[in-house]
């Protein structure tokens, strides 16, 4: 894997790092297949320091000589692999050894033990500190399989072979080595499946059980029906009586109630490699165990345990997912719609379960089964309205991760195919696809009567620019619902109705969906007096149920009517009911309308925290669109924090997917925030030239709904370049944006502009009256910018002492919302006019070290302290491990630490003494 640094690599070079600072010993494990041994040749690879040793169980008397050799002539690597291979006493040895490494301070030694994880640790190495090795991540994943291929792998294969895999290397491997050159280009279709139990019993070895039944395999057959590791412990035992008595396989694990896998190859393998009969004798023997006979889960059983077609088994699974008693969570509902429809004769109601069971398997963020379920009902013998169904949801899953115009085409087909209920549902989905796209027109088009195209004066409604170069009072308004919705709420009917069931054929759901599309249609129109209505029945109708998809749709409507509280209650309502009914896929697009609202209420940081698990939730459920907008609101946060690096990096991340997939409104976030970062930076003309193209009339103009936004700091950036006269025609453009009410900063914004822009005699009261302004809004970023501002203009005509006055709340204000480099420009300012900043707070005795660090310095610095590797640091903060390296040399740097060690007793004396983290 030349030329690229991988997450393992990564992972090794900071375990030797820990090594020489925490007690120098790790026992690395992980399942069957998981690189144990790779990673400890890696491991010894990169050793520097000194020499490397690996050990067998006869060397194990040598231990002692070689840590001696090691304290008189340099540090060494110890490496033994698969200790659990070792006799007893060799281990005891072992256990000596590292006890001795680790207790005596013996820093000149290091120790890598590697011992499978399928299998109890050795009780003499069961108190060493352990380093879990995870699955691959998708990008390392995909280096192995291009370096074990003979020839170039089509993507889509790839991406089949990395899904199968689930992240383990020789799984991985193996199904290479499985398929023809012919399968691995794409030119020869796939196998049924994938991993067979040849391939998993290749992988697991003689790791399997003797016997292919007992409690292993009712264990396994228990965790398929729920797709978890685990199951109830008390319905195994029922099942398997005879497992009552006897001691416990060392495959498993008990606690809580529950039996779980060591290893979850090892139960996909225990399954797969058992002969057919045990396997639905397993099923049927859990059916009769079940307490609810009648359950979903009992007769999915069932279901396992009948070969060939059985209508009348697919009905009553079918029967089952449908009747509105049902709890269970979408991927349960689309394993048991997928068995009814294996189980199922009849082509067309085969069809209609597959379509049904791929509706589930998006709900639970399941991207690329519901993409193989769709396949399988989109056949040309499907009913027109089911292969209707089946574009739908395509385009559902294109628009969450995909080429957006593709989406917006798939819900084009849907609505010709559909009836015309669901018609509409696939129409208004088409406008949130072209709304994505940046495409005004495309927009209108879905959403008029008739779905044809509008005319082009129409069409240019609300991006029509006259000669002059100002945008006429229908044109600025449009800008409006860019930043309102940061996609709109016409979501595909991907959700459960109230039961929590998912039809056959969406339907949407009747008048709120005809009040968004016509409040939609109306802003786009600039025709405000119309939407105001519609868009509150939205808003209101969503806030009094329940239902996710209902809720984010009340979100986007009350942020087009810039109704931010309303926004957020319906955000975070849709949220918890997302989470409650576990689809998977709404939650992204929960906490993306949660961050934006929070960002137009002024509260960056709430924005922040939403943003960072809403790009883990996007990962999660595969939508890397939806992810490039939680990297773009990362990315403005991140221009207030004054965080140069995070914001490069998530902007950065956020054009990657924009550039693919057509995403404009992300794109145009994204550049705004690299624009403002300049500008926080003291960068006016740097801030100028990247905001010149997004704002100003042409075909680089930004998303036609966001570009209104980057105002203000276009404005700020060409006055404070000299250039004022570049920024005229937008401030009027800006002004009509104002008007609009949408966005409670814009009234106080435009006041600024006007005075950053205005004659000495005007501006002063201008700037009094923008301060005014804020008043009635929260946040304290916009205010301190207006400050700094008027703070400058007054010092520059020598009213020093109310310039003083300005910098002052200027600066406060900065520092209260983390506006790091903002503050520090105020503070150069105080000191241009003469006066110092006012002290900071005496902090209590030992206190105040870690206040010198900005605030992801910090949350680094906690995430460290509290013993987390740096690779974990970066999952939990939704960065790279290189930026988490770049920060983590600057805590040291500043706090004039040398470990990790150090670094987590500065941080408990902190913690003692109540200072900040």
């Amino acid at each position: 894997m030349t030329g690229h640094t991988t997450a393992r690599q990564r992972l090794t070079a900071e375990l030797l790092d820990a090594l020489r600072t925490d007690g120098g010993v790790r026992v690395v494990t992980g399942e069957p297949g998981c690189g144990r041994t790779t990673f400890l040749d890696h491991a010894a690879r990169l050793f520097r320091a000194g020499p490397v040793r690996h050990l067998r169980a006869d060397q194990a008397h040598e231990l002692d000589d070689t840590l001696r050799t090691a304290t008189a002539a340099g540090p060494v690597l110890l490496c033994v692999d698969d200790a659990h291979l070792w006799d007893a006493p060799a281990r005891a040895t072992l256990a000596r050894t590292a006890a001795r490494i680790r207790g005596t301070g013996v820093r000149a030694a290091a120790l890598l033990v590697t011992v499978p994880d399928h299998r109890p640790v050795a009780p003499e190495l069961a108190d060493l500190p352990v380093l879990r090795l995870g699955p691959l991540t998708p990008a390392d994943a995909a280096l192995l399989v291009r370096d074990a291929a003979d020839e170039a792998v089509d993507p889509a294969v790839r991406e089949e072979l990395i899904t199968a895999a689930e992240g383990n290397p020789a799984l991985l491997l193996a199904l290479v080595r499985s398929l023809s050159p012919a399968q691995l280009s794409g030119r020869r279709a796939l196998p049924p499946s994938l991993v067979t139990g040849e391939v998993l019993a290749e992988v697991a070895g003689d790791r399997l059980p003797d016997d292919p039944g007992g409690l292993p395999l009712t264990t396994a057959a228990a965790a398929r029906a729920t797709g978890e590791e685990d199951a109830d412990d008390e319905l195994v035992l029922r099942a398997c009586p005879s497992a009552i008595d006897e001691p416990l396989p060392d495959l498993l694990t008990r606690g809580e109630g529950r039996l779980r896998f060591r290893s979850a190859l090892m139960l996909r393998a225990v399954y797969a490699t058992a002969p057919p009969g045990h396997r639905r004798a397993a099923h049927l023997a859990l059916a009769e165990a079940a307490t609810e006979p009648d359950g979903l889960l009992p007769l999915l059983h069932r279901s396992w345990a009948t070969t060939g077609p059985a209508p009348a088994v697919a009905a009553s699974l079918t029967w089952a997912v449908t009747d509105p008693a049902c709890t269970a969570p979408p991927a349960l509902r689309r394993r048991a719609l997928t068995r009814a429809a294996d189980l199922t004769p009849d082509g067309a109601e085969r069809a209609r379960r597959h379509l049904a069971a791929a509706q589930q398997a998006l709900l639970a963020g399941h991207t690329a089964d519901a993409l193989r379920l769709l396949e399988q009902a989109r056949g040309r013998s499907a009913p027109a309205p089911v292969r209707g169904g089946a574009e739908l949801l395509r385009g559902a899953v294109l628009l969450a991760d995909g080429p957006v115009e593709d989406a917006r085409e798939s819900f084009l087909l849907a609505a010709d195919l559909l009836p015309p209920p669901a018609a509409a549902g696939a129409t208004l989905a088409a406008a949130d696809a072209a709304w994505s796209a940046g495409d005004p027109t495309g927009c209108l088009s879905a959403l008029a009567p008739t779905r044809t195209p509008p005319t082009l004066p129409l069409a240019e409604a609300c991006v029509r620019v006259p000669r002059s170069g100002t945008p006429t009072a229908s044109g600025a308004p449009a800008a409006r619902t860019g930043a309102a919705a940061p996609r709109t709420a016409s979501t595909p009917p991907t959700s459960p109705p109230p039961n929590g069931t998912m039809p056959t054929n969406p339907v949407p759901d009747g008048d709120p969906s005809r009040d968004h599309r016509d409040g939609l249609r109306a802003v786009l129109l600039a025709r405000f007096d119309l939407a105001a209505a519609p868009l509150r029945r939205v808003v209101d109708n969503g806030l009094r149920g329940s239902d996710p998809d209902h809720l984010l749709r009340s979100a986007a409507a009350a942020l087009m009517l810039g109704d931010v509280t309303s926004a957020r209650r319906a955000g975070a309502r849709a949220l918890a009911a997302a989470r409650t009914s576990g689809s998977a896929a709404l939650e992204p697009r929960a906490l993306e309308y949660l961050a934006y609202a929070e960002l137009r209420a002024g509260r960056h940081q709430l924005a922040r925290t939403h943003a960072e698990e809403g790009l883990r939730t996007a990962a999660r459920a595969a939508q890397r669109n939806t992810a490039a907008h939680h990297h773009a609101v990362l990315a403005l946060a991140a221009s207030i924090e004054g965080e140069a690096d995070l914001v490069a990096e998530h902007a950065e991340a956020a054009l990657r997917t924009a550039r693919r997939h057509g995403l404009a409104q992300a794109a145009t976030l994204a550049h705004w925030a690299a624009a403002r970062a300049d500008l926080g930076a003291g960068r006016p003309r740097e801030a100028a030239q990247r905001l010149g193209p997004l704002v100003l009339p042409g075909a680089r103009r930004g998303h036609f709904a966001v570009w209104m936004l980057a105002v203000p700091c276009f404005v700020e950036a060409t006055a404070s370049a000299g250039r004022p006269q570049h920024a005229a025609a937008v401030v009027e453009s800006f002004a009509l944006w104002a008007a609009c009410g949408a966005d409670p900063q814009a009234p106080s914004q435009l006041l600024r502009c006007r005075a950053l822009l205005a004659a000495p005699d005007t501006a002063d009261e201008l700037y009094r009256r923008a301060l005014d302004r804020h008043d009635d809004t929260a946040g304290d970023f916009e205010r301190a910018r207006t400050e700094l501002l008027y703070g400058k203009w007054l010092r520059r005509r020598r009213r020093l002492r109310e310039a003083r006055t300005r910098l002052e709340e200027a600066r406060l204000g900065f520092e209260r919302c983390g506006a790091r480099l903002w503050a520090q420009q105020a503070a150069a300012e105080l000191r241009a006019g003469g006066a110092a900043p006012a002290a900071a707070p005496a902090a209590s005795p030992g206190a105040g070290d870690l206040a010198r660090l900005t605030p992801q310095q910090l949350r680094i610095a906690r995430y460290v302290a509290e013993g987390a590797t740096n690779r974990e640091v970066a999952l939990s903060l939704s960065v790279s491990t290189r930026t988490v390296d770049y920060h983590l040399r600057n805590v040291f740097a500043t706090l004039g630490l040398r470990s990790r060690v150090e670094l987590v007793r500065l941080v408990e004396q902190e913690e003692k003494t109540g200072a900040r983290l």
